[in-house]
């Protein structure tokens, strides 16, 4: 089975509990924006504890970026994250994933949920393709947004995020409901994205199912 060991370049911490990896990209590496990696810590006893992980960077680029939430509590591969720095090493495994863009659509993503769907944004940016895209966004509280900044950039009204834990202005507050779904134009697109925790997939899926959008037009990846 295919492996590559690359090494970190660079931590950063993008949330109170959210990093960003910047590895070396191995030669020849090929994905598409939206697949995800099995991931271990090329460090002894962790090599063979994979967990999957998201590739945020574009395929050109001449790196690899995963932007990864940590879970001190679970004593896991997340949690031993934190101690690693510039220099040590992880192994990319195998190459996977279902969510691919198929099309001009809504975008619903649950926390962590929100990194297939990044590399994807960020290639149809720089390809001047955004078109109307648009991201539904559920978090806590707003300190918990990944790349708030950069999505607002580039996605201006397009960007619409829920709260379930904070009011805050200029934020919808509560849970993505089929209110919340009608609201904000889903029945208006071909195709919905939806990425995030198994409960929440399970539940919005039954909403937009509710609302009449075709079960081929939803891409799913269970976070």
């Amino acid at each position: 089975m295919e492996q590559h060991i690359v090494k970190i370049k660079s931590i950063d911490q993008v949330t109170h509990d959210v990093l960003r990896f910047e590895t070396e990209k191995p030669a020849n590496f090929i994905f598409k924006p939206g697949q995800a990696s099995r991931i271990s810590i090329n460090k002894e006893g962790w090599e063979k504890k994979k967990r999957s992980f998201t590739f945020t960077n574009l395929p050109e680029d001449d790196h690899l970026e995963f932007v990864i939430k940590t879970y001190p509590s679970h004593e896991g591969v997340t949690n031993e994250l934190l101690t690693l720095k510039a220099g040590d090493e992880l192994i990319v495994h195998e190459v996977w994933g279902s969510i691919a863009y198929k099309g001009e659509g809504v975008f619903i993503a649950g926390g962590a949920g929100v990194t297939p769907f990044i590399s994807i944004l960020r290639h149809l940016h720089g390809k001047k393709q955004l078109g109307n895209n648009r991201l539904l966004f559920a978090n806590k509280t707003v300190a918990d947004i990944i790349h708030n900044d950069e999505f607002k950039d580039m996605l201006g009204q397009n960007f619409i995020n829920i709260l379930s834990q904070e009011e805050a202005e200029g934020f919808d507050h509560g849970w993505i409901s089929e209110e919340f779904l009608k609201k904000h134009g889903v029945n208006d697109y071909k195709y919905v994205y939806l990425c995030g925790p198994k409960p929440m997939m399970e539940n919005i899926e039954g909403q937009l199912l509710k609302l009449g959008v075709q079960e081929d037009a939803i891409i799913r990846e269970i976070f």
